[in-house]
């Protein structure tokens, strides 16, 4: 008998789905570990509590659940939202099915994130935009390079050839050339490759901290929220800080530009097992989140986000995203993010390989 159960175990474990139970009072009782990855939290710290602690006010309907528990009933519901306390948002589909056991009424949930698939189709599709618009911003930008510093050379040599007075716009011709390629430098982007060490990634996140801390002029609450369990990842910690410190940035222009009232900035790490990326399955992902309490990114740019020379902002270059989106392609993840008034949260996957150590076989 204890076989058998253990194997159920491991099977309800091994599922994708979300199995979670209830007993007559709501109160949480069971959970397996697509459960437990869906509340990003321990069985221990579910079970006993009641479902509704962990769901923002009102998004339980605990009416209903109550009855169907006295009425027995099964449900449905397609395309839900569920709204957890610590701001995240995740679409599922949702079974709810009684159960009679020895121990008394039971309601089964099982809830099939529905963000997956529609994360893996945008990350295609992601994927395949940025590609080609980087070849052709790369196509542009070397097309203007070339000319570029024929006007440069013009302008010098035409300099040599007139008096003080006039100089002054051979300068402006040279200055403005000077703009423009550092300009066309940076829609290139990053064009070293990264060198990799075993690092912490909280370090280069406490380096994002300490730069806004000093370079912010607005009094903007930036609120840590670390998992120390991460292992050390092999990345270019300076590749993530600056990715990292674009979107930051980007978070803070939003929050003053709007005048937010008590803006702040969470830093969260987290880990999420057997997540697929890039078409490449991992068993391990660092989960980095840079959360602001701002507008929300506007809708007309939400699908183009990533893409060079879009901003929402008044004096924005719209390469700090791009930049970034680069940055962490160099690492074999990506960048997902969700959006709305008074929550923007972006989140940087990065792959977690097993470090080897002097014991290992």
């Amino acid at each position: 008998m204890q076989s058998t159960e253990l194997d159920t175990q491991q099977f309800l474990n091994s599922l994708n789905t979300a199995l979670v139970m209830v007993d007559n009072r709501l109160n949480i009782v069971y959970a397996n570990h697509a459960g437990e990855a869906l509340f990003e939290t321990g069985r221990k710290q579910l079970c006993g509590h009641r479902l509704d602690d962990f769901f923002l006010p009102g998004n339980i309907d605990t009416t209903r659940l109550r009855a169907a528990l006295r009425h027995g009933e099964d449900f449905t519901e397609n395309e839900i939202r569920l709204c957890f306390r610590d701001n995240r948002n995740v679409m599922v589909d949702l079974t709810v099915t009684n159960l009679q056991l020895e121990e008394g009424a039971r309601l089964l949930f099982e809830v099939k994130k529905i963000d997956q698939q529609k994360r893996i189709s945008r990350e295609n599709l992601q994927n395949a935009q940025h590609y080609a618009a980087r070849e052709l911003v790369r196509g542009l930008a070397h097309e203007i390079k070339n000319p570029l510093g024929g006007i440069r050379g013009a302008a010098q040599l035409l300099e040599k050839e007139l008096s003080e007075e006039h100089k002054e716009f051979t300068q402006m011709i040279i200055e403005q050339s000077d703009r423009l390629r550092n300009l066309v430098d940076r829609l290139l982007g990053p064009n070293s490759l990264p060198r990799f060490n075993w690092s912490n990634v909280h370090q280069a996140l406490e380096q994002v901290r300490s730069l806004m801390r000093v370079d912010s002029e607005t009094p903007i609450t930036i609120i840590r929220d670390y998992d120390p369990s991460i292992p050390p990842l092999m990345i270019d910690a300076d590749m993530i800080q600056q990715a990292v410190l674009n979107i930051v940035r980007n978070s803070i222009q939003a929050l003053t530009e709007s005048e937010t009232p008590d803006p702040q900035i969470r830093l969260v790490t987290r880990i999420e097992r057997q997540m697929t990326i890039q078409g490449n399955r991992h068993a391990l992902i660092a989960k980095i989140k840079v959360i602001d309490n701002g507008p929300g990114i506007p809708s007309e740019i939400k699908d183009t986000l990533f893409y060079p020379m879009v901003s929402s902002k008044q004096n924005g270059s719209g390469l700090g995203l791009s930049i970034s989106q680069t940055l962490i392609n160099h690492h074999g993840g990506k960048i997902d993010v969700e959006s709305h008034p008074g929550h923007t949260e972006f989140v940087i996957y990065i792959p977690i390989d097993r470090k080897e150590t002097d014991n290992d076989e």
